[in-house]
Order: C-alpha cells, then structure tokens, then sequence
C-alpha cells in the first residue's frame, strides 16, 4: 500500500506551489508518485462544488450547512479517486493540494465549537469509512495570516473582487476558518508550517524546505 500525504492551508498558503516542488523532489529520487488536486474543477464531479463557491445556493458560504457542503466535496474527491488515481495510490506515493482535511477546516468554521468534535468524527466515517477513500498519512498544514491571504488574492484577481469566490471574499469566514485549522491541526495532529512571518510571506525556498523535513521520514 503507498503513502497519501496532503498539504493543506487556507487561500494563499502556498499549497500548489509547495505540492508542486514536492512532486519535483520525489520524482528527483526516483519515487513513484502522482499529485491531485481539490475540487477538481476540470471534471463534472466538481459541479456541485462550483454552483457553491460561485453563489447558486446562496452567498454566504453559511447559507449551505456544514454538512451538506461536505457531501459536494467528498462526491468529487471519491470520483477522482475511483477514476483517476486509485492504483497511483496502490503503487506509490500519493501528493494531495487539499482533501478532507479541507472539509474538516471549512465546515468546521460554520459550527459551534462545541460541535466540532463530532462534526470531524462524522466527517472523517463518511469519507474515509463509507465512501472509501483512503485516510492521510500526513498533512501538511500551510499555517497563512487570513490579512496577507486577501491582499494575495486581491493581486490574484488585479482587483477585481468580483471574480472571487463566496469563501474568498468573506475576511470574517476566513478567520473563522483560520480558527478552526487551527484546533484541527492541534487535535488531528497536523504537521504546521508558516507561510507567513511578521505579515510577510516566506521565502518558497525556506518553506520547501520545512515541508521536505516532515514529509522525508514516511518516505
């Protein structure tokens, strides 16, 4: 059985970049692996997934419950997994730009705290247990000051706030999301790593290299 290694964070954070240079580092090793992404905006099992960030169900991302958003989203990932990369993961290592844990951190943030335990036990049986996708074996948690995530994705758009999506342009929902990554990194056992430091991001190198040292040791 391979290796399922998701880096997660808030807009912003570097995911893509960082999966990106992990890929390029395995493969420079001569390890199999195969990198996803999610929502997998290029198939017909995001559509649910895009009618929600786009508005279609209403515009805050409160106005679809906490767990029927995560039902759109783990009906994208369970299809990507069945048609895409199922046996990738059999054969090797598996490099994941957003998963569950991304459920685990959105859904979280539009629920009482004293739920969220609950919330996560469900979360994870659903996907992991009912569906059948696979559990991480770490994840990397891309630790980003919602402030500076706004400002990136501000330059992003070129100021055209009209292009972002109802996560994206709602500061309040991105801090209350900050807050419950938090909690689910130190509860789940996340690996954290700053994107930022003192409103500024990090260099991708220095980041590149914290992530390699938590990731190297399951290799």
């Amino acid at each position: 059985m391979g290796k399922l290694i998701v880096i997660e964070g808030l807009d912003g954070s570097g995911k893509a970049t960082q999966t990106a240079l992990l890929e390029e580092r395995c493969r420079a090793d001569g390890l199999p692996v195969r990198r996803v992404s999610f929502p997998d905006y290029g198939s017909d099992s995001s559509a649910p997934v895009r009618m929600y960030l786009r508005g279609d169900f209403g515009a805050r991302p409160e106005d679809v419950n906490a767990y029927a958003a995560s039902a759109f989203y783990a009906v994208d990932r369970v299809a990507s997994f069945l048609r895409d990369w199922r046996e990738d993961y059999r054969a090797g290592i598996v490099l994941a730009d957003r998963y569950t844990t991304s459920n685990a951190i959105h859904q979280c943030s539009k629920l009482p705290r004293e739920a969220w335990k609950d919330y996560l036990a469900w979360l994870f049986d659903f996907e992991y247990g009912k569906l059948g996708i696979p559990a991480p074996d770490l994840t990397v948690y891309l630790r980003m000051d919602p402030a500076v995530s706004q400002r990136l994705l501000t330059e992003r758009y070129a100021g055209q706030e009209e292009k972002k999506d109802i996560h994206e342009k709602d500061l309040a929902y991105l801090e209350r999301c900050r807050l419950s990554a938090e909690y689910c990194a130190e509860a789940l056992g996340w690996r954290s790593v700053d994107s930022c430091r003192d409103g500024a991001l990090r260099s991708v190198e220095e980041i590149r290299e914290e992530v390699w040292s938590a990731v190297a040791p399951l290799l």
